[in-house]
């Protein structure tokens, strides 16, 4: 298949399903969740294609498609895949197929709950492979609709708040990144004004042949600032978490699933595609701020973990501490007399930032999935009222052990590589903080042993519907062991991914000291008018 027409063909093919779902009867269930299933199956068998035509010797952007969109403002039709953006593209189809899976638990409004999961899948990919900022932004946006329906509608008790809650985060962080957008859009190009993120990029770096700069140091500070908490709170870091847990425990199973395994990568790679291409200085001016919030997030997601009693919550939490590694990797980016110092450890953190993100979306999933097959059994979370599963559900106790461990960071499975990174990387930005940051490691094993203990060991099980607990099904066990195999591979076999993205990250961070060093540039021209 031609590479260009399999992107869009990627980006769009769940929102035909969704468009054809809607001319299917909303009483005929099983027909509903077959042809949902066998969409994203389709979906995620032509990543697989992109993937098998990628060609992993190239760094920059491949199978680029650009089509005319809005004329007048310069607005493009322009997606693309690179290392970077591919293993995200993978593991966004991958985790929406096995949410398809544990859609089956959904008990109400069928039709309308399909259509918006594959809405909601379609508006995820195009985040992923837009290469113009202003369909960057209308797929952001695409996103958030269904997301907020799926909570709103489908959740639990207090679906309305957490919606709610999600929706103004996200809003807040929309506009913010409006603003910046439009600053980058009206400051470059003179009388040829861009959204595209390649030449925004080279505006930046003081090498674009079509646009003038505009980018000066104090610009790049703000609109920094503006594109980080906006992707910051999708991350989400310390502070901006706070909608986070709530909308985990109310978003049905599947939707946790896709929130945790999919939706929070979508602030690591904005960072990544955006913040740190087009604001490289403002990147640089940031970078101890960023590391500080990256540590803060890390331990103070381990110490709330710690102090929950709701099984759900407690993962919710897992996932603001795992999330911070990401942002430290990315950020220890130090310079000394104007170069970067060691290039090679800032390429191992955002290695380990990548590949970070990539773990903790099949171990958060899997995690996720496992709490809910046992609530779909007993309807509660309290961790105080399990215990002695193991005796009664094996198979899904010694699935979720090794999913849990594989989110603990247990050497030879994904979770551990990831972090290792970072904090190796980190040592080179400051040895104190990375310090503090591997001590989120044990903190990690302290809660997630201690869960593990009050659910599935002990003698027997202490709180209500005993009678309800039945061995794990075949379709259950399928999602949970494709989930541990991954991890697994992942762990053993770390190179399969950094093969992909090394050639693109250290493209990056190239990027970033030629940005640098065109800012720097442009602060001494200002310095010497000044004189």
């Amino acid at each position: 298949m031609n590479p260009t027409v399999l992107l869009s063909l990627i980006i769009f093919a769940p929102a035909i399903g969704a468009l054809l779902l809607a001319f299917m009867d909303g009483r005929a269930v099983s027909l509903l969740r077959n042809f949902t299933l066998a969409i994203t199956i389709i979906t995620f068998a032509l990543t697989l294609m992109l993937a098998n035509q990628f060609n992993y010797g190239e760094s920059g952007i491949q199978f680029e498609v650009v089509r005319n969109w809005i004329p007048s403002w310069n607005v493009y039709y322009r997606v693309g895949v690179d290392g970077i953006s591919l293993p995200l593209v993978l593991l966004t189809t991958l985790v929406s197929m096995l949410a398809a899976v544990a859609s089956w638990s959904i008990n109400k409004l069928h039709k309308g709950y399909f259509i918006l999961f594959l809405l909601l899948e379609s508006g995820m990919l195009g985040v992923f492979l837009s290469l113009d900022f202003f369909l960057f932004y209308v797929f952001w946006e695409v996103m958030l609709l269904p997301m907020y329906f799926l909570i709103g509608i489908w959740g639990g008790p207090r679906k309305e708040y957490a919606a709610i809650k999600f929706f103004l985060f996200t809003l807040v962080g929309s506009v913010l990144m409006l603003i910046a957008m439009l600053m980058l859009y009206f400051t470059t190009g003179g009388q040829q004004h861009s959204f595209n993120l390649i030449e925004l990029a080279k505006v930046a770096a003081g090498g674009s042949e079509h646009l003038t700069s505009g980018l000066t140091p104090k610009m790049q500070i703000t609109a920094f600032v503006l594109l980080f908490i906006g992707f910051a709170i999708k991350i989400p870091a310390v502070p901006f978490h706070t909608w986070l847990p709530d909308a985990h425990v109310e978003a049905p199973t599947p939707i946790s699933m896709i929130l945790a395994g999919v939706l929070l990568k979508m602030g690591g790679y904005g960072i990544i595609r955006i913040a740190f291409p087009l604001c490289p200085y403002g990147a640089y001016c940031a970078a101890w701020f960023l590391v500080a919030i990256g540590v803060i997030s890390i331990i103070y997601g381990a110490f709330a973990a710690l102090a929950q009693t709701d099984f759900k919550r407690l993962v919710a939490y897992s996932s603001v501490s795992h999330m911070g590694y990401v942002l430290i990797g990315l950020a220890v980016w130090k310079i000394a007399e104007g170069q970067t110092v060691n290039p090679d450890m800032w390429n191992m953190g955002i290695n380990g930032a990548m590949f970070q993100m990539l773990a903790h979306g099949i171990s958060s999933s899997g995690m996720f999935f496992m709490v809910g097959v046992i609530y779909d059994r007993v309807h509660h979370r309290n961790l105080n009222e399990f215990g002695g599963l193991m005796g009664k559900m094996p198979v899904y106790s010694g699935l979720s052990v090794g999913i849990f461990f594989a989110g603990l960071g247990l050497p030879g499975m994904c979770g551990f590589i990831g972090e290792v990174f970072v904090v190796l990387s980190t040592w080179n930005f400051n040895p104190a903080l990375a310090i503090v940051a591997a001590s989120g490691v044990i903190l990690t094993a302290g809660y997630i042993l201690w869960a593990l203990q009050r659910v599935y060991l002990g003698s027997e099980y202490k709180g209500p519907h005993a009678e309800e607990i039945t061995p794990i099904t075949p379709r259950e066990s399928a999602v949970g062991y494709i989930l541990l195999t991954l991890a697994i591979l992942l762990g053993v076999f770390p190179g399969i991914v950094f093969s992909i993205m090394n050639g693109s990250v250290t493209e990056l961070v190239d990027h970033m000291q030629a940005g640098y060093d065109h800012a720097a540039t442009l602060l001494d021209q200002q310095l010497q008018a000044m004189r």
